[in-house]
């Protein structure tokens, strides 16, 4: 039976999607649990009903669409990703894997297959952790990392308590976190990165994700007048800031493997003519070995030690998220690549820089990912863009990939 996917149908709706919530700059932003998210909600769940699937909704507002298989006793074949996005987004984060799985339930449809093992279609609540942490947060929720009663209770950079706004925009469910254990778990995704297009390659065979270490550091210091105090009296919280940022890229240079990133800073009382009291600054490192993440951590833990010393300050540090690194299922990934090669599309087998929900499903299901280029490597910014081509050859593979596995 030949099974032919409506491309033309995944495309509109990707572009369908990526205008709700759209900027006046040219992006997108649905944060979690905000009135557009609910507008993608709402479409996405109409869409599921378009194609007749059974929709269920869990106590964090995980969504769930099942084309039920006719041998109950198997557990379900699941495809996810997620709907929500980052602030002036790009338009295929995500909503790309959601709705290429759409377009795998739609091609079933239409040629009248029942699959014998059931199929599901997630979209999982938060993934970013823009508007409420953890990111990852539905995902990790559902395969049993966090307490549901905990994350609902999360208040969030707004102030909102997250289950409040859950339930103000209807999407509080029944269906208990991690209920329905899948088979295997499958996710489509644009690189996010610039190695498949710089290689020329079609599609990436995702064969393990980095781990990653968020961590809140705080300095403080002493404020002074800029232009009376000796540099040696005083006690800078901005100094002591710049060395941090210089030190963990030098770590980073050295290591070969670990990425370390400063990726936002306050200063306290903030004026041009004022030595900065207090410094207050986030640092994201990854790395796709465990191992050395960890002996990073313990670097930059000492480093703070001696530099408090130094400069005369106190120090402190919180960590926000740690996840270790994930290897995906051999087997999986190695479907991954026959199916690519069967249908005569280059790959390459690599590592994923960025946080996925493939992540947390690992836990508790074979995982694996698919990932096709970004133009530029560029993601999290209105200019991502992934061609039609490639969008349509990620979503072949995944089909031929779920043909394999519900049989």
């Amino acid at each position: 039976m030949t099974i032919a996917l409506d491309t033309a149908t995944m495309l509109a709706q990707l572009a369908q999607l990526g205008a709700i919530g759209h900027d006046a700059g040219g992006g997108r932003t649905r944060l979690a649990f905000g009135d557009a998210d609910k507008q993608g909600r709402d479409q996405l769940v109409a869409w599921m009903r378009d194609l007749t699937l059974d929709i269920t909704i869990d106590q964090i507002g995980n969504i769930f669409g099942t084309l039920t298989g006719s041998d109950p006793s198997l557990a379900p074949l699941m495809i996810g990703s997620h709907i929500d996005t980052v602030i002036n987004a790009g338009m295929y984060d995500g909503c790309y894997g959601v709705l290429a799985g759409l377009a795998v339930m739609r091609a079933l449809h239409s040629a009248g297959m029942v699959p014998r093992r059931s199929i599901v279609v997630a979209a999982f609540s938060n993934e970013e952790g823009v508007r409420y942490q953890p990111d990852m947060m539905g995902s990790l929720v559902y395969a049993g990392g966090m307490d549901v009663a905990d994350v609902l209770n999360v208040i969030g950079t707004d102030g909102t308590r997250l289950g409040d706004e859950l339930a103000r925009i209807g999407y509080v469910g029944d269906l208990r976190p991690g209920a329905v254990v899948p088979h295997a778990y499958l996710e489509l995704h644009i690189e996010q990165g610039p190695l498949l297009e710089a290689h020329a390659t079609q599609i990436g065979v995702v064969a393990d994700l980095q781990g990653i270490s968020w961590q809140q550091i705080t300095i403080n210091g002493v404020a002074n007048h800029a232009g009376t105090t000796p540099l040696v009296m005083r006690h800078d919280a901005g100094w002591a800031a710049a060395a941090v940022i210089t030190f963990v890229r030098q770590l980073a240079q050295q290591s070969g493997s670990t990425l370390a990133t400063v990726g936002s800073i306050q200063f306290s009382p903030n004026a041009i003519n004022v030595i900065p009291q207090t410094a207050v600054l986030t640092l994201d490192m990854r790395d796709p070995d465990d191992e050395k993440l960890t002996a990073a951590e313990a670097q930059v833990a000492t480093f703070l030690q001696t530099l408090a010393t130094q400069a005369g300050v106190t120090i402190t540090s919180q960590q926000l998220v740690r996840f270790p690194a994930v290897h995906f299922d051999e087997s999986l990934v190695a479907t991954i690549a026959q199916a690519a090669h069967d249908l005569g599309l280059s790959q390459r087998q690599m590592t994923s820089g960025a946080g996925h929900d493939a992540q947390m499903m690992a836990r508790i299901a074979p995982a694996a990912m698919i990932f096709v280029p970004s133009q530029a490597g560029i993601s999290h910014n209105p200019a991502e863009y992934t061609s039609d081509a490639d969008l349509i050859a990620g979503a072949t593979v995944l089909l031929a990939v779920v043909q394999r596995l519900s049989r």
